[in-house]
C-alpha cells in the first residue's frame, strides 16, 4: 500500500458546515470495572475461555473514565469539532432497569460539558454493545420486552445529557448486536442460532424505534440511525456467486434501513428468516419506521462472497487481492463512495454522517514517536471518496475517524489498534501518532 504523511486535501475543500470529528465507545475506553457500573454480557463472554485474545476485558481499557480530560484536550488539539461517543447502559442503570446509579449520570454530565468548554460537539450513541447481564439473563436481544426497557434507558439518560446533544443515535451497528453477536457467535452473548438471530434483528429495531419515540415525546430533534456496511461484491460471474452476494447484502446491508425507511425487509433475507420471526413481526413496522433526521454510515472494507453448500444463508467469505488493514480487511475506499450514492438513491435525500471510517495497523513507539503514514494513505482515500460523493449531489454533513484512541478491540482484545493516538495499555500513556499531526495540520490551516 502507498505511504504518504499529508491527507491530500485543503479544510476549504469541505463545506464550512461540514463537520470533522473523532469517535470511541464507552466499553472500549472508559474502565467498566469502576465508578458503579453494573456487571455487563461482553464481562462474562471475556470471562469465558477462547472468546477474548489473551482473556482480556474492559476492565481497565483506556482509563478515560478517570483521564477524560486529557482526551479531551487531545481532541481540541487535533483540531475537530466533534466528538461520538456511546453511553453505558450498565453505568447508567446497573440493574437494567429500576435506580439509576448517580456516578455514571455525573460522568456523562462532566463529559458533555466538559466538550463544549472546548467547543467540541457531543454526538451521542445510547448503546454500544454493552448490555446489561440482568437483562441478558433474561434473553437480552431475543426477549421482545428489551425494547421498553432500552426505551426506558433512553429516557433516563437522555433526559440528562439530550438538551446538550448535537445528535442522538439509540443504537450502534445493529448487524453487530443481532447477527454477529447471535448467528456468528463472534461477539456477546456468543450465540450461532438462527432464531436467536433472527428474532435478535427484529427486535433490535424495535429498541430503536420505541427509543425515537421516547426522545421525540420529550421534544428531542436530530435523531439517527447508524449502520455499518460492508460492500459485498460475488467472488466471480456465476449466478449461484451473485445470489450469495445479494443474500450478504440484504442481511448485512440492507435489512435495517430498509426497515426503517421501506416498512419491509429485503426479500433475499426473509427467505431464509422469516420462518424464524417472532409472530405478527409485521405489525411492529410502525414503530421501527418512527422518521429519523439522518443516516450515519460506519464503513471500512468490501467482501468478496462466494456460495457454500448447507443451509440458509449458504455463503462465504473469500481473501481478496487488495491491499489489507491488521484486520485483514481489504481496502476498499470505492465502497464508501458507492454506499453514500446508494443511500441517497435508495432512501432518499436525508443527511448523512459518515460516523466510523479508520483502519488498524501495526503502530509502535519508537523515540517518542508512532509513525502511521499507512492510516494517513487510509484516511486520504476515503475523505477523497466522501469528496466524490459530495460532488455528485449527495447530501453528507461530517465524516468521524474510528478511534481517537487504541483501545479494547472486542474479541482481539488490545492487539488492533485503531487509534490516532497510541495507548500503552501498560501505562496507560497517550501518544499521538503521526496521523494525528497531518489531520491536525490540515484542520488548523484552513
Amino acid at each position: 500500500m502507498a505511504q504518504r504523511d499529508t491527507l491530500g486535501f485543503r479544510r476549504a475543500d469541505f463545506a464550512d458546515d461540514f463537520i470533522f470529528g473523532v469517535a470511541t465507545s464507552s466499553y472500549q475506553i472508559e474502565g467498566h470495572g469502576q465508578g458503579g457500573a453494573g456487571p455487563t454480557h461482553w464481562d462474562s463472554f471475556a470471562a469465558t475461555p477462547g472468546n477474548v485474545v489473551n482473556a482480556e476485558n474492559g476492565q481497565i481499557a483506556c482509563d478515560h473514565y478517570n483521564r477524560w480530560s486529557v482526551d479531551l484536550d487531545l481532541i481540541r488539539d487535533l483540531g475537530v469539532k466533534a466528538y461520538r461517543f456511546s453511553t453505558s447502559w450498565a453505568r447508567i442503570l446497573p440493574e437494567g432497569t429500576g435506580q439509576p446509579n448517580s456516578e455514571g449520570l455525573d460522568f456523562y454530565d462532566r463529559l458533555v460539558d466538559g466538550l463544549l468548554e472546548r467547543d467540541i460537539q457531543p454526538h451521542v450513541t445510547l448503546y454500544h454493545w454493552e448490555l446489561p447481564s440482568v437483562l441478558a439473563d433474561k434473553g437480552g436481544w431475543c426477549n421482545r420486552d428489551i425494547a421498553s426497557w432500552f426505551a426506558d434507558f433512553a429516557q433516563v439518560i437522555v433526559g440528562r445529557i439530550g438538551d446538550r446533544a448535537a445528535s442522538i443515535a439509540p443504537i450502534n451497528e445493529p448487524w453487530c448486536v443481532a447477527w454477529l453477536s447471535h448467528f456468528l457467535g463472534h461477539h456477546a452473548p456468543g450465540l450461532r442460532d438462527i432464531r436467536a438471530a433472527s428474532r435478535a434483528m427484529h427486535h433490535v429495531l424495535l429498541a430503536h424505534g420505541r427509543a425515537i419515540q421516547a426522545m421525540r415525546a420529550i421534544g428531542l430533534n436530530n435523531l439517527g440511525v447508524v449502520a455499518n456496511m460492508e460492500y459485498a461484491q460475488p467472488a466471480d460471474d456465476s449466478v449461484d456467486a451473485i445470489a450469495a452476494a445479494e443474500r450478504y447484502d440484504a442481511i448485512y446491508n440492507l435489512w435495517f434501513l430498509d426497515a426503517i425507511f421501506k416498512r419491509k425487509y429485503p426479500e433475499a433475507a426473509l427467505q431464509g428468516l422469516q420462518v424464524h420471526l417472532p409472530q405478527n413481526w409485521q405489525d411492529d413496522f410502525d414503530v421501527i419506521a418512527e422518521p429519523v433526521d439522518w443516516i450515519g454510515l460506519n464503513y471500512y472494507t468490501r467482501k468478496l462472497i462466494a456460495p457454500e453448500p448447507g443451509p440458509f444463508p449458504a455463503l462465504k467469505e473469500i481473501t481478496g487481492p487488495l491491499p489489507k488493514t491488521e484486520m485483514e480487511w481489504e481496502i476498499y475506499p470505492d465502497g464508501l463512495y458507492k454506499f453514500l450514492v446508494r443511500i441517497k438513491d435508495r432512501y432518499g435525500d436525508i443527511p448523512i454522517f459518515v460516523t466510523e471510517n479508520g483502519m488498524a495497523s501495526d503502530d509502535v513507539v519508537q523515540a517518542g514517536q508512532v509513525h502511521d503514514s499507512a492510516r494517513t494513505d487510509y484516511l486520504s482515500r476515503h475523505l477523497k471518496a466522501v469528496r466524490e460523493a459530495v460532488a455528485d449531489g449527495v447530501d453528507i454533513k461530517g465524516y468521524f475517524v474510528w478511534s481517537l484512541l487504541d483501545n479494547y478491540e472486542w474479541a482481539l482484545g488490545y492487539d488492533k489498534r485503531f487509534g490516532l493516538v497510541h495507548v500503552d495499555f501498560d501505562t496507560l500513556k497517550r501518544t499521538p501518532k503521526s496521523s494525528y499531526y497531518v489531520l491536525r495540520n490540515i484542520l488548523m490551516s484552513g
